[in-house]
């Protein structure tokens, strides 16, 4: 029997396994979601914690939802700087996410990773933003993780929608979805836009 290419087994791996967030049960593993954008996350003896400072009192019930609807508690509250911070409780069932979106102490993105709709779903809502009246959508990144820009924008690639990567500058560093065939499959992957979030704002449309 003739070898199979590897770049053809990839691709029907990925058809098939990639479903609408609405079509997927929520997991503790959407919320790495929230790492992929400036979410950060503490260890501590068996347990772990995510938590995310956003910028906006929706974003951050939003993402409060989406915490719930793992089956995890979540707290919402103020910065140190007054900014919208939300949290999970500490808990045995994040050690999983926390090892491995970490390296020693510094946030990193697990090698090779393929986020699913769901994860792409809780980025979104945790740090996305619409550019060009709608045209653009852009995931936000870490800015003070630089070393996972890279490897996210390899794995927003891996399910199709290609980025263009965007620097420091006001309001921040991101990953740049543009085009019609990308933002129409970006919009079948998130499906609707969760309760609380401002779809003027940050949500894709096409």
């Amino acid at each position: 029997m003739p070898s199979v290419p590897s770049w053809l087994t990839f691709h029907s791996v990925s058809q098939l396994s990639f479903f609408s967030a609405e079509s997927i049960p929520p997991a503790v593993t959407d919320l790495a979601g929230m790492l992929a954008g400036p979410g950060q996350v503490v260890t501590s003896e068996d347990r772990a914690r995510i938590s995310i400072v956003v910028d906006r009192d929706w974003r951050a019930q939003a993402v409060a939802e989406l915490i719930a609807q793992c089956g995890l508690g979540a707290e919402v509250t103020r910065s140190e700087e007054g900014s919208p911070l939300v949290r999970t409780q500490s808990t045995p069932a994040l050690l999983p996410l926390s090892v491995q979106w970490t390296k020693g102490a510094v946030k990193a993105v697990p090698v090779g990773w393929v986020p699913n709709s769901r994860q792409l779903r809780v980025w979104a809502v945790a740090a996305g933003r619409l550019e060009e009246g709608g045209e653009r959508f852009v995931f936000g990144l870490d800015p003070h993780a630089k070393e996972t820009h890279a490897p996210l924008a390899q794995a927003l690639m891996r399910v199709g929608i290609a980025p263009t990567q965007l620097g420091n500058r006001t309001p921040g560093p991101g990953l740049r979805v543009s085009g019609k065939k990308r933002l129409t499959k970006l919009v079948e992957y998130l499906g609707e836009a969760p309760k609380h979030v401002d779809t003027s704002v940050a949500w894709p449309h096409v």
